[in-house]
């Protein structure tokens, strides 16, 4: 028959009979639990649990969720989605709104935002293949203050202008919305 390949993990036996198994992941750690496919003694700290029952983190297989798992070919379609859209909404919102001051009034400037905040995250998403995670938060919101610079251009204004402050607010809002839309 063929050997056991694994290291004896247990110690003499204690005064009352017993063996005294340690984990073997750490081995200064006591337990009584083994992996439920392949026997490893483990302790609390590195058993995984999975629906069968209690793993050693070898056999439970951990891996990450693949709609978090973000390659870098994902974050350059990202940047580049959020650069995009950001070009294209800040076009049609400074065309929007040039020549009529400063656009839509107060408060209502509020709901085009949103509208900003969503198309933006929404192309970051699409283009990524509805991938999540900060990396790609990042670009939205990237995106998004590029919509507000390229809105402020085409309407004429400078690009940082003094007392916007619905403006600023929509833009603050609208990165809000964009980067939720690709968070967990």
């Amino acid at each position: 028959m063929a050997e056991d390949s694994r290291p004896d993990l247990t110690s003499p036996a204690t005064p009352e009979g017993e063996s005294v198994v340690y984990c073997a992941r750490h081995p200064q750690v006591e337990t009584s639990l083994l992996c439920g496919r392949c026997g490893t003694p483990i302790c609390p700290r590195c058993l995984v649990q999975t629906p069968v029952g209690a793993r050693c983190p070898t056999c439970a297989n951990v891996r990450r969720i693949p709609t978090l798992d973000v390659k870098p070919i994902f974050l350059v379609r990202g940047f580049l989605a959020a650069t995009a859209a950001g070009l294209a909404v800040g076009g049609v919102w400074g065309f929007m709104t040039s020549g009529r001051g400063t656009g839509f009034v107060g408060f209502f400037i509020l709901f085009l935002a949103m509208g900003i905040g969503y198309a933006i995250g929404e192309a970051v998403s699409l283009a990524t293949n509805r991938k999540l995670g900060p990396a790609l938060q990042a670009s939205a919101v990237f995106g998004v203050l590029l919509a507000y610079l390229v809105h402020n251009a085409v309407a004429g204004l400078p690009l940082l202008p003094a007392g916007d402050f619905w403006g600023y607010m929509a833009t603050i809002l609208a990165a809000v919305i964009a980067a939720q839309r690709l968070s967990r």
